[in-house]
């Protein structure tokens, strides 16, 4: 089978080799060796700001610049371990670059996309997609757009004409998340 070139960029070749040492720290601890070859391409995959290696090399045409966040220092003491994994999900402007698979990670994420949405306002479609795509980096707003739904987060007829924001009282977790980024956002 011939190989094809997986062009891979990084915005930020500094930040790029932060996050590939923490992940190859972390497998090496976890495991007790050294990753194999798939496991490396995920690593270098999520570096570059993708979910893994698969996304990276379905991803049409150039990579756009991802800006990775650094690891949260200031806030992560009063995070969780979820709202911490939930956390590093965005990159340092607050876009979501991934949907992870663990549910309780998923579940805290939406509140970073819900607090992007106006209360007062009604949104048709594509205004809620338009804004998911605006905050997202991974090509997949139908599947945030139905889990906010799904979550109580955002309601929409049953038409699919009309969304608007729930009112909801996020947990202390979630208070947390939106808080810290908030904080990335404004640089505080």
């Amino acid at each position: 089978m011939p190989r094809t070139d997986v062009p891979l960029h990084a915005a930020d070749i500094s930040r790029f080799a932060k996050a590939l040492a923490r992940d190859l720290k972390q497998t090496q601890t976890q495991a007790q060796r050294l990753p194999g070859h798939v496991e490396l391409l995920n690593m270098l995959a999520r570096a570059a700001g993708h979910r893994n290696y698969q996304s990276l090399k379905a991803r049409p045409g150039p990579t756009p610049s991802v800006r990775l966040a650094d690891p949260p220092a200031t806030v992560a003491p009063a995070l969780t371990e979820p709202a911490t994994r939930a956390l590093r999900q965005f990159d340092a402007d607050g876009r979501l670059l991934r949907w992870p698979n663990k549910f309780s990670v998923q579940r805290l994420m939406l509140w970073g996309l819900w607090m992007r949405f106006d209360a007062r306002r009604r949104y048709s479609e594509a205004e809620v997609n338009a804004i998911l795509n605006a905050w997202h980096g991974f090509g997949d707003h139908c599947t945030l757009r139905r889990e906010l739904v799904n979550h109580r987060l955002l309601s929409r007829r049953s038409d699919g004409s009309e969304y608007r924001k729930l009112p909801r009282r996020p947990e202390p977790e979630a208070m947390a998340l939106m808080r810290a980024l908030r904080a990335r956002r404004t640089g505080l």
